[in-house]
């Protein structure tokens, strides 16, 4: 494991970490096998898309689910592909994504401290 250089908490209190609830979900025209989500993160911020590899889902699985993720990133580029949104998440043993989220339902927006 690789450690990352030591962090002040303005590097964290910088970033603005959201609850989203996932809207739908789309293949996405890149060249590996990606998804577009459109995530619902309450009405101060919006409906965002995050692109990724999430394939270890399907599509009807993550409909409803309430994820967190950095929503003040800049925009990134993925082929043709602009994703908005980081969701954060972890590997399991073979390495699929597993997406954090709340133990408990919460509404869309809000912060995470």
């Amino acid at each position: 494991m690789n450690l990352k250089a030591t962090a002040d908490f303005d590097h964290f209190a910088n970033l603005d970490l959201r609850v989203g609830r996932i809207l739908a979900v789309e293949d996405a025209a890149t060249k590996k096998p990606t998804y577009r989500l459109r995530i619902d993160f309450g009405a101060e911020i919006g409906i965002k898309v995050s692109c990724g590899a999430f394939r270890n889902y399907p599509p009807e699985a993550l409909v409803g689910q309430q994820v967190i993720g950095v929503v003040n990133f800049a925009a990134r580029k993925m082929g043709p592909e602009t994703s908005e949104v980081l969701v954060l998440g972890v590997p399991d043993e073979a390495g699929q994504t597993i997406f954090l989220t709340p133990k408990s339902a919460v509404q869309p927006g809000v912060a995470v401290f």
